[in-house]
């Protein structure tokens, strides 16, 4: 029996997240205060009294949900639970980052700064309106894989996230997506719906996104991580800083293997996720995957007293 530490991504950002955290743990609050240093800018305002509309702005939904992870990890420690409570870390996209921030490979002020990068470059590779997403439901990861391939026609579609064993999400051109998306019920799809993205994240059309992720992480130190992270692109861990900046560019056009790294950790003997940060759809995708795991959510300050109890 063992737990591991999972960090949430894109769509679980919501105005007033962290602001509970930071009220009750000066700790908490000290995580924003950098971040708002690190990035010239108060991102805590928008978090806790801006619109919704331009905190999912990606280039301020990345840090600011690291952010607000990050936060609950230091409430945590305050209470004296670190990261090594966990044998593993992982984090769905965005989230692999505030994974690597908790287990000690980046600064907290260079997270925030990679993930202002990471939110503007992969917003700015393909222009508005030419790249497209969608979520196909009642298909398996191989199915999905063999619809994208059929529906891309020369241009560019892909499995972008396999998410749990009836949610895969594809990413592409807006003519292949919405191609895949009329093809998909008669494959078998249960139902095949455009996603309300800004562009086509972690497809082969992000590769200016990865280039300047390349060059961003080579000016970054990387130390080794204290806890081994499950990476998007392996489905497996690692446990030395050498292999990660290479991964993290790998994982901007490749698939976040949720799914498949949710199975290698049970393998593994995790039996308890603890999600940390905004929201519980990692919760729910894990539940989908493996039925009798133990979940626990880290998000307000009621949940990481209720951790002391476990």
């Amino acid at each position: 029996m063992s737990t591991a530490f999972v960090f949430p991504g894109q769509g679980a950002q919501t105005i007033g997240m962290g602001r509970d955290l930071a009220q009750a743990y000066p700790a908490a609050q000290a995580v924003f205060d950098e971040v708002d240093d690190a990035l010239g800018e108060k991102l805590s305002a928008l978090i806790w009294e801006g619109d919704i509309e331009t905190l999912t702005l990606t280039e301020n939904a990345q840090p600011a949900l690291m952010a607000t992870s990050m936060a609950a990890m230091r409430a945590l420690e305050a209470e004296g639970i670190s990261v090594t409570r966990a044998s593993f870390v992982a984090g769905h996209s965005l989230g692999e980052y505030s994974a690597l921030c908790a287990a000690g490979v980046f600064s907290l002020a260079d997270t925030a700064r990679l993930l202002r990068i990471r939110g503007r470059a992969m917003q700015s590779a393909v222009p508005v309106g030419q790249g497209a997403m969608a979520a196909i439901l009642g298909l398996s990861a191989e199915e999905v894989t063999a619809l994208a391939e059929e529906a891309a026609q020369g241009d560019v579609c892909q499995l972008a996230n396999e998410n749990d064993p009836t949610q895969n999400v594809i990413s592409g051109s807006k003519a292949a997506v919405e191609r895949a998306i009329a093809m998909a019920k008669d494959k078998g799809a249960k139902r095949a719906l455009p996603l309300p993205v800004s562009a086509p994240f972690h497809c082969a059309l992000m590769q200016p996104a990865a280039d300047e992720m390349a060059r961003a992480l080579a000016d970054v130190t990387l130390a080794d991580p204290s806890v081994p992270l499950v990476a998007n692109v392996l489905a497996s861990s690692v446990s030395t800083a050498d292999p990660i900046a290479q991964l993290l560019v790998e994982q901007v056009t490749g698939r976040v293997r949720w799914r498949s790294s949710v199975e290698w950790m049970v393998e593994q003997g995790v039996t308890e996720f603890w999600e940390i940060g905004a929201g519980k759809a990692l919760s729910g995708m894990i539940r989908r995957i493996h039925k009798d795991a133990v979940l626990r959510n880290v998000g307000v300050a009621a949940d990481v007293t209720a951790m002391l109890e476990v």
